[in-house]
């Protein structure tokens, strides 16, 4: 039977970005397929009274360093393209709303990477519909659809249960992992997901 791995995500997240461009790999060696669950990581926060490490540690400076080293170091030891982001911290409801209506979709994983690229790698901004949608255009992206959906009803109010049903299943940040029920966060948490799914077989 083929195994699922969960992942929950907001764009907003450079651990988040990070993971998602490990992961393929990680459940490909596992034969396992990925199941893309939006959220918006503020409305999570505020759900859980919690907030952003950058945010948390702000008066820290040793620490926000160290947060800002070890992302850099992630990717660098893994020969990805990683740059943060200068409008960081990013409202992302716009892109999260497309990537509800992406869900499902043969072009759900070009959706994806387009708004993680132009966020983590080209520094776009993509709180701005029309930056968002110019992204859309250049990668080939069903433009109608996609725009519709994130200023429509619908795939605002999936967004706002997706979220909800996140949080209760014990989603406090991003990125989250599910391999069954177990729950796993963060992008270092990535090797222990692969040890979940060894000790599945």
């Amino acid at each position: 039977m083929t195994q699922n791995v969960e992942f929950v995500y907001d764009f907003c997240s450079p651990n988040a970005y990070l993971a998602h461009k490990v992961l393929p790999d990680l459940a490909a060696r596992h034969g396992a397929e990925i199941r893309f669950v939006p959220v918006l990581l503020s409305t999570v926060f505020k759900a859980t009274n919690n907030q952003s490490p950058f945010r948390a540690f702000s008066e820290n400076r040793k620490k926000s360093a160290y947060l800002t080293h070890d992302l850099h170091r992630f990717a660098r030891r893994r020969g990805l393209i990683f740059h943060m982001s200068p409008y960081f911290p990013l409202n992302t409801k716009f892109a999260m709303r497309g990537a509800v209506a992406a869900m499902g979709k043969p072009w759900e994983g070009r959706y994806i990477d387009a708004v993680f690229d132009a966020i983590w790698v080209h520094g776009q901004k993509i709180d701005d519909l029309n930056v968002l949608t110019d992204i859309v255009q250049e990668r080939d992206l069903p433009v109608r659809k996609i725009r519709e959906a994130i200023t429509g009803d619908l795939a605002k109010q999936t967004l706002k249960d997706q979220t909800k049903a996140a949080v209760r299943r014990g989603v406090f940040g991003v990125p989250s992992l599910f391999v069954g029920s177990e729950m796993f966060f963060g992008k270092n948490s990535l090797a222990n997901v692969e040890l979940e799914f060894e000790a599945l077989h």
